[in-house]
């Protein structure tokens, strides 16, 4: 007879099955929950998306709760397989249980040994725009579609169709009950809880795609680096988690955008975004995680040491009035989301300016969101975002300051600090951490030429010491 198959919680699409007939082995273990705080908006979804998956899979399903994987699986008594898990914790762990197979990885194009072919060839840095030139090469990835001669104007999306909406049942009820009689019992989460938004199966997770591609594609060129108070999802297609949960495939994904810039329903800036986020960045980050030896998360070549404090920690937006991190804040804590500027420019920029630690910072963003995993936040924060891992990923750490964060968005004008203004009361926290963070890392960072104008223009002494007084008095307070 053959395997049971292990599905974990973030392999819940159709391919990662091989027939009707499959018999399918899902755990829900509370245990993983006890650990370390995570949104509660997040702890739904997982919970929510395993019990569907259980109820669509029918009798061919067993839904086991348990206080440990191992337990579920010794009182399986039979043969199980597990496709190649997405973190090496859960790969190390599959690996020491008797009779257990793993299988090659799936939810992604390319193949690891191709990649690291790929990445043993290369001199010097890996870079994904390299890697994504190499890989719509390979796997013949709009071939035909001409890319766009420069960026696009930063622009705030209008009349953009909301995503359609989720409505819960029977089982998110449950869920819900469930989580509530687990924080009565002592178990901690983060953020506020709040009505399903996020797909939690295959086929929401496909009316979600369906929609953006029809709606909101046409669009979606428009968002990227844009911040905007009106509207936090803009025309991004806020499918990430369905991405991760494994409740779609990209090929077909990829595929589909490809057609509708063939069809001129979107424009090829639109398309190309779409598609170098999906098969560019995931790609990149999923084949770089396991690349990258275990000790790339704790390089950190900035020698960042302070913990995060209490306040964002517990994302606590109403201690906060600089105008954009409280808003993207308060979002995180309502939603467990952010689009990818407001996490880079406004979140993991302002602990990099503050010296926070990179790995507890990867570990907030995957706790605090839905679409949050350890793959992802390896890569993106320790390595591009807070500049740790020698510049093995990015060219340059993600610091901006407030005139940046004015130039591409509309929070400035209703804030109490003055973006431009880098010394007293009414300076922005983010101009003055800029100029603080170059000070502290001037010798680290003096190679780096795209940092050359900025450093050059910041050797005052007078000026440096007052800038380092300011913002170590500020300290880690809620700005």
């Amino acid at each position: 007879m053959a395997r049971w198959r292990w599905l974990l919680a973030d392999q819940l699409g159709p391919h990662f099955l091989d027939d009707d007939a499959q018999r399918v082995l899902l755990v829900e273990s509370r245990t993983l929950f006890a650990a370390r705080p995570v949104h509660r908006q997040k702890a739904h979804l997982i919970l929510s998306a395993l019990r569907h998956r259980a109820a669509e899979l029918g009798d061919r399903a067993r839904l086991v709760r348990a206080d440990t994987f191992r337990t579920a699986l010794a009182d399986l008594g039979e043969p199980a397989e597990v496709v190649h898990p997405s973190s090496r914790a859960a790969l190390a762990f599959a690996r020491t249980v008797d009779g257990l197979a793993v299988l090659p990885p799936r939810g992604f194009v390319t193949d690891r040994a191709d990649f690291a072919a790929w990445a043993d060839r290369r001199r010097g840095r890996l870079r994904m725009a390299d890697f994504y030139r190499y890989a719509r090469d390979r796997h013949d990835v709009l071939p035909d579609l001409p890319a766009p001669a420069g960026r696009p104007r930063r622009r705030p999306p209008t009349d953009v169709p909301p995503p359609p909406p989720i409505v819960e049942d029977d089982i998110d009820a449950a869920v819900r009950r469930d989580l509530d009689r687990w924080e009565a019992e002592g178990i901690r989460f983060v953020g506020r809880d709040a009505p399903r938004r996020h797909p939690a199966t295959h086929a929401e997770a496909q009316a979600r795609l369906a929609h953006f591609l029809d709606h909101r594609l046409a669009a979606y060129a428009d968002s990227e680096g844009v911040l905007s108070d009106a509207d936090g999802l803009l025309a991004h297609s806020v499918l990430s988690s369905s991405f991760n949960l494994g409740l779609l495939d990209p090929e077909p994904a990829i595929r589909a955008a490809e057609r509708a810039g063939r069809a001129g329903t979107a424009p090829p800036a639109a398309v190309h975004r779409f598609v170098r986020g999906l098969f560019g960045w995931r790609e990149f980050l999923w084949q770089l995680y396991w690349y990258f030896d275990p000790r790339f998360r704790g390089a950190d070549w900035l020698a960042a040491t302070r913990p995060l404090p209490e306040w964002f920690d517990r994302l606590d937006a109403d201690a906060v009035e600089a105008r954009c991190l409280a808003d993207v804040l308060a979002g995180v804590r309502d939603t467990g989301w952010a689009h990818q500027t407001a996490r880079l420019t406004v979140l993991a920029n302002y602990g990099l300016q503050r010296g926070w630690r990179a790995a507890d910072l990867a570990d907030w963003f995957r706790r605090s969101f839905v679409d949050g995993t350890d793959w992802v936040m390896n890569a993106t924060v320790i390595g591009m975002s807070q500049y740790a891992d020698l510049a093995r990923i990015d060219t340059r750490p993600w610091a901006f300051d407030g005139g940046h964060l004015n130039r591409i968005g509309d929070y400035c004008g209703g804030c109490r600090y003055a973006p431009k203004q880098v010394l007293g009361d009414d300076a922005c926290p983010y101009t003055g951490g800029f100029e603080a963070f170059l000070h502290r890392n001037r010798e680290r960072l003096a190679g780096d030429p795209r940092l050359a104008a900025d450093l050059a223009a910041r050797t005052d002494p007078q000026r440096r010491d007052a800038v380092l007084a300011q913002e170590e008095k500020r300290g880690d307070e809620a700005p």
